[in-house]
């Protein structure tokens, strides 16, 4: 079996691909022949050794594909049913082991790419405006890299519960993106020596309720100027760098402001929370409530240039391995 395998930490040349032995599994896992792999800056984060995992380790966290074998004691799922699965690393791999009570069922309607590209970040999106902050009709929101795998998604989310949605791009191709997807206002990196003033210009000179961040440390000052008193920075990654410590009674000075940093897994947790919120995801993916925009995929032997892309913040839409 070919896989993609992590020795050391760095950068994109640190993934390999190897020849690994074929996967067994345990009590209440499954082997799933893997047709996409979704590629995420959480595997980017995992290569570079921010967040650890056991060397050596085959990365890629979200998957789809057909379950191929069970181990003793698994109820969920069976052999030849299609299912897609996020935060369990491996999948960048021609087959992966998944604890079978993690494994989701894909609706009729919704093929492997489509769930491999939607799931994680589609489940992100999901409890980032349901959750971290529930956008209410009416609510102008900040999204930035608008134009992104997870900005798309969000913009759509975000338009769909009836907020208005402000987007940043860093250029005018990926800004008609971002209006496609819903975006009402988009304002360009570069065109703007003030980001949080063109912000507030837009909004009628007031600050915003909410900023959805996965950019990070050069963004972060812009949404935090970005909000009205009482408002919220969901800062939900890091595209640009982690952030630099800092006094929290800036966020006291900026207005009560709250700060959360959340994460998936959380929100996931137990399986009837994440069968519900993927439910939901793929009901949209099916029925074109949210449409997932795949712009490249990628064979295993390319993975390294897939994170080279995806680093380089070249690309829009989502990435996908192809084993």
């Amino acid at each position: 079996m070919r896989a993609i395998q992590v020795s050391e930490v760095g950068g994109p040349e640190v993934l390999r691909l190897v020849d690994a032995d074929q996967p067994v599994p345990g009590p209440g896992q499954a082997v799933v022949e893997v047709a996409a792999s979704g590629v995420n800056y959480l595997d980017v984060y995992h290569r570079q050794g921010r967040y650890t995992l056991p060397m050596p380790f085959t990365p890629g966290t979200e998957g789809a594909g057909t379950v191929v074998e069970i181990g003793p004691g698994v109820a969920d799922v069976a052999v030849g049913d299609r299912v897609g699965w996020v935060e369990i690393p491996g999948t960048y791999a021609e087959q992966a082991v998944v604890d079978a009570s993690r494994l989701v069922p894909l609706p009729d309607g919704v093929d492997f790419e489509a769930a491999a590209a939607v799931l994680l970040q589609g489940m992100t999106a999901h409890y980032l405006v349901k959750d971290a902050y529930p956008v209410q009709p009416g609510d102008t929101v900040l999204v930035h890299a608008a134009a992104g795998g997870m900005g798309l998604l969000l913009t759509q989310l975000i338009t769909h519960l009836g907020g208005r949605v402000i987007g940043t791009t860093s250029t005018p191709e990926k800004a008609e993106l971002a209006r496609r997807a819903g975006a009402a206002e988009v304002i360009l990196y570069s065109a703007v020596d003030d980001l949080a003033a063109e912000v507030k210009r837009l909004n009628g000179g007031q600050g915003l309720p909410v900023v959805f961040d996965g950019v990070g440390r050069d963004t972060f000052d812009a949404s935090l100027a970005s909000l009205r008193t009482r408002g919220h920075l969901v800062l939900f990654g890091a595209a640009s760098g982690a952030v630099p410590p800092f006094d929290p009674i800036r966020l006291a000075q900026g207005g009560s402001l709250t700060l959360i940093r959340p994460s998936l897994g959380h929100f996931v947790a137990d399986r009837s929370e994440l069968l519900s919120r993927a439910a939901d995801v793929l009901e949209w993916v099916r029925t074109k409530a949210l449409e997932v925009t795949v712009t490249a995929r990628y064979p295993l032997a390319e993975v390294a240039q897939a994170h080279r892309d995806l680093e380089a913040r070249r690309t829009t839409g989502k990435l996908l391995v192809i084993p």
